[in-house]
């Protein structure tokens, strides 16, 4: 049974680790930026998003558990500072040795939760086009295409 519980301090470095490393990753395949310029960038935007590298009142990190075993990780935070409403989840992790297993479908059940506990009526989030995997999970549970902004190298 996955549960959801903030980070702590540890999982939070761990985190921040990982996720700048992907999200470069992740723009680079995209063709947004370019390798050379990508780690910049997206510690520019963890910068911008997580002041200071530390979490705020308004952004929820958690660890994603099945028992005690650490799973990944799920981030999610009101659309802006005027509507609480509406949130978004920036980032959200399954470690690869345990995808496929069903726990990222369970990790999602359990943030829709905690949105609600939050008071958000609705959660929208970004994925990329390349991520299949992904796309096809957050379809499942319900999420919708909303925009598709599309792309040719010329």
């Amino acid at each position: 049974m996955v549960t959801l519980d903030p980070m702590n301090q540890e999982e939070f470095q761990q985190y921040m680790r990982y996720a700048i490393k992907d999200y470069a990753k992740d723009k680079t395949i995209s063709g947004n930026w370019s390798e050379e310029e990508a780690m910049d960038r997206s510690e520019q935007e963890f910068s911008r998003l997580l002041p200071k590298g530390e979490k705020t009142e308004f952004n929820h990190l958690y660890s994603i558990f099945d028992k005690e075993q650490l799973l990944g990780m799920i981030w999610i935070a009101p659309e802006s500072s005027t509507n609480y409403k509406e949130g978004f989840i920036y980032d959200f992790v399954i470690w690869e040795k345990y995808q496929g297993q069903g726990y990222g479908k369970q990790a999602m059940k359990e943030i829709e939760m905690k949105a609600k506990e939050l008071g958000m009526e609705k959660i929208q989030l970004h994925v990329f086009g390349h991520n299949q995997v992904a796309r096809g999970l957050y379809e499942k549970m319900g999420y919708e295409i909303t925009n598709i902004k599309m792309a040719k190298t010329i």
